[in-house]
């Protein structure tokens, strides 16, 4: 049984001192590729070095909202020349952090825009951070032609899900989907069709129940497989072949052969 950590900044400080014990921690529990995220252009080229000495992990470049202050006005000239350069697998983290009245919306959504030309330019998948702001999102993403992508820590509506399902995204599922009392995220988890999901961590943030107020890790990213089975009343084997595949997809890697559906299952080719 192989994982994908679908959304891991396994490139933060917060790793400097142990960051090859945790990989290794995290590859003894399952997890055998992770998406590395960047969020501002500082951290481009350690995550690119990080990734390029590892073939399981991939690098995402972008800029996300929520270091808005941090960014400059020639970083997306700068993403789009970096992209053609190195190549990663994605446009991320990027988006609309709406829950932050301090972040100008006006100033994140031209970031987001031009970012998406980006991604539609070089026809890569991108990675969203969206935080009570589904519905622009959804009406900003369907201006473009862009490869799909992944929905970073999903917490929008059924009808908002099936939205970005037709625009081509799958919807991660983090350590927030153990907490008991996260019964939103569990209804959706349950609902959704197993090729809509996708598995993350966020380490070191949104760390799972059994971890709580602790770095967070890709070795937990069993405990969300875990859980999601259980929800969906899954074999376990299912869910992590099934959610493998379909991050694997997304981002145009190869995938094996797919092992029989649950009822109800949607597979990718069919939408």
């Amino acid at each position: 049984m192989e994982l994908f950590d679908s959304h891991c900044h396994i490139d933060v400080d917060a790793f400097d001192d142990d960051r090859s014990d945790v990989i290794d921690a995290a590859r003894a529990a399952g997890v055998a590729e992770m998406l590395v995220p960047a969020v501002q252009r500082a951290t481009w080229p350690q995550l690119l070095a990080l990734c390029g000495a590892d073939p399981q992990l991939y690098p995402a470049l972008g800029l996300h909202p929520v270091y808005l202050q941090s960014h400059a006005d020639g970083d997306v000239a700068a993403l789009a020349e970096q992209v053609a350069a190195t190549r990663p697998v994605a446009i991320g983290e990027i988006g609309l952090d709406w829950q932050l009245r301090s972040l100008d919306r006006d100033r994140q959504q031209r970031l987001l825009d031009a970012q998406l030309e980006v991604a539609e330019q070089t026809r890569l998948p991108v990675v969203l951070h969206v935080r009570k702001a589904h519905e622009p999102m959804l009406a900003t993403l369907r201006r473009y032609r862009l490869n799909g992508g992944f929905c970073h820590a999903f917490n929008g509506s059924l009808q908002q899900a099936s939205r970005y399902l037709d625009l081509g995204f799958r919807l991660g599922f983090g350590g927030m989907l153990t907490f008991e009392r996260s019964t939103h995220l569990r209804t959706l988890a349950a609902a959704l069709p197993l090729d809509a999901l996708v598995l993350e961590t966020d380490a070191p943030d949104m760390t799972g129940a059994a971890h709580r107020y602790q770095r967070n890790s890709p070795a937990y990213l069993p405990e969300v497989l875990e859980t999601l089975a259980t929800l969906r009343n899954d074999a376990v084997d299912l869910i992590a072949r099934a959610t493998t595949d379909n991050a694997r997809q997304v981002l145009r890697l190869p995938v094996g052969d797919r092992r029989p559906r649950p009822n109800g299952a949607r597979r990718a080719a069919d939408r």
